[in-house]
Parts: C-alpha cells; structure tokens; sequence
C-alpha cells in the first residue's frame, strides 16, 4: 500500500480515536427540555414521550435537585396550561402566575446558577393552537403576531430567565424581540436564541401530546418550513442573524445535518444549537426497546453526529441519561 493509505494507525486505540473528533460532547453542551403545568404538585407521564413527564413548580426540586448534583446546566421550560381560558391573542403566556414565570422564579430561588431558557411561542395558550394572531380572513397577521411573542419574551425576561427562545417562526419575531428587550434594559442581560430553521416535521407528534399544543384547524405548514426547502432555511438564518439571534437553532436534529452545516457556515461566529424533537427521541428508544440496538450507543451516536456537524448547543430528552454516562 501507498503511505498516504494507512489510516488504522491514527485510530487503533481508544483514546486516539477520541482525539480524531473535532469537538466533544461535554455536559455543557445538553439543554433538558421540561414541561410545565399549572397544577402545582403534578407529576404526569407522557405516554408517547418515554421517561418524560408534566412537571407542576411544587416538584421541581425533587426533580431537578438530583440532575443538577450530577451537572446539569441549562433547561428550556415548556408551559403546558391545562386550567386557564384560552383566547384568540394567548393571554395566558405572561400570565404572572401562569406555569413558565412561577417555574422561573422557583428555579432561580433553588439553583441561582442553573441556566434558564424559555420557549416562547402562543400555541399553548391560544384557543386556536396556532402560533401566531389571525385577521378577520382567517391568514396569519404577521407585525402583530411578532409584537404579542415580543411581550411574552419580555415577560419572560423580567421574571428572571436567562434565555429567550421564539419557537413560533413569524416573520419579523427576532427583531421585535430585541428591540423589546434593548428597550426595556434587558438587551445585555438576556439571550436571544432563535428557533431559525424549524420544520413542519412529523417528528412533533409526542411534543404535542405532551404539550397539548395541537392546532385546533389546519396545520403550520404556511409558517414552519417545508422539510424540502433548503434555500429558504439558509434565508432564515440569515434573516435571524441580521435580526440580532445571538443563537441559531436547526429543528428537528438527525434529519436536517445538512441544514446544521450550512447554519455552521453562515453564523459561523454564533452559538448553533439544534433540538433532538420528541419523534427523534421516541424512534431511538423504541428501537433499543424492539432490539435493534442498545440505547445508549445510539444515543451517543446520534447525537455525537450533531456535535460532527458543527453543533454547540443540543436539546435532548437524553439529558439526564448523558449526565451519568459522560461520567463513567
């Protein structure tokens, strides 16, 4: 054989095949995602979401308590209001007493160094189940669909999170968001992370059981992105960008590689996270289940492609089962 052909000699070990990775998984890098209800003591399992559960604010600390002890970081809080009135605008998201506020200040009381992220979007709170506000021809009304999600951050950011998360794709949401919380202080205190390229995925199924965030009609398909459209997710990430997202997302994960390359590309000096969504997390597990193969090698190796494409930042059910792992 030519030289240029031995390869093995540079992986025939396990710690030199460690060093043939350009980036490793670290605890740093797993946000948990957990639901939120508005039943205080809750403690609901998921039926189609493994392992996952409805969460009220009086369990978090047995919860949570165990998962920080062995270096949980960040977590992104998912309000899932079951016992309020629903409206067209989603008055309930800033509700002051509503699931996601009282869960901040309950998290930051017990963990001052736990880094809280917030979903921000209406579908949960509004009686339709869309994500955005509607005109009286039943088309989405984009400026004012983007201000009612900038007054949800802001809530959000005033009651105490770290991190706000527009999952909602509306036009224009980055921009009003920044410009709400640069104007009222928080611009230096509060991060933007975008939901930049979302997909209208299948892979949601289990997320809208656990959330009850199912739309009432149609689907989000005129605002998620179509899972085909390639040129139209690098335009979104640009857009965000230039909106002022101090984080770019790719969601779903596994299925969109490409997209989280060409995000890597085009934010090339921002953070790049991407969400392992429910439906990724479901297949994996029930594959290990049915014997096709043992979770946790899947697990890692699923999600150690995703740092392999350039992520930084990844949103994963497996969180807790990563922050043992990564310790053995």
């Amino acid at each position: 054989m030519d030289i240029s052909s031995i390869l093995q000699g540079g992986y025939q070990h396990p710690l030199s095949r460690s060093w043939q990775a350009q980036r490793t998984l670290t605890k740093n890098m797993l946000m948990y995602p957990i639901f939120i209800t508005d039943d205080p003591d809750a403690h609901v399992e998921i039926a189609s979401l493994p392992s996952q559960c409805r969460w009220g604010v009086n369990k978090l600390e047995d919860f949570l308590g165990p998962l920080v002890k062995k270096g949980l970081r960040s977590v992104i809080l998912f309000g899932v209001p079951l016992n309020c009135n629903k409206d067209e605008r989603g008055t309930p998201a800033d509700d002051p007493n509503g699931p996601v506020i009282a869960a901040i200040r309950k998290i930051r009381s017990l963990w001052p160094d736990l880094y809280i992220a917030c979903d921000v979007c209406l579908c949960e709170y509004t009686s339709h189940g869309h994500c955005g506000l509607f005109r009286p021809d039943g088309t989405l009304d984009q400026p004012p669909s983007a201000a009612r999600i900038a007054e949800v951050a802001l809530a959000y950011a005033r009651a105490g999170a770290h991190c706000v998360a527009p999952s909602d794709m509306m036009d224009g949401r980055i921009k009003a968001i920044k410009r709400a919380l640069i104007d009222n202080g928080y611009g230096n205190k509060v991060t933007l992370m975008s939901y930049s390229a979302k997909f209208a995925s299948a892979l949601y199924g289990p997320f809208r059981d656990a959330a009850g965030s199912a739309p009432a009609f149609g689907d989000r398909k005129c605002y998620q992105l179509p899972p085909t459209a390639k040129g139209l997710a690098r335009r979104a990430i640009k857009r965000d960008v230039n909106e002022g997202a101090d984080i770019i997302m790719v969601k779903p994960a596994l299925p969109y590689l490409d997209i989280i390359q060409d995000a890597k590309e085009l934010a090339s000096d921002h953070p790049l996270a991407c969400y392992q969504v429910s439906g990724e997390f479901a297949m994996i597990v029930a594959g290990a289940r049915a014997g096709v193969y043992d979770l946790r090698t899947m697990a890692f190796e699923t999600v150690e492609s995703l740092v392999r494409a350039g992520c930084t930042l990844i949103l994963t059910y497996f969180t807790p089962d990563f922050l043992e792992w990564l310790d053995e």
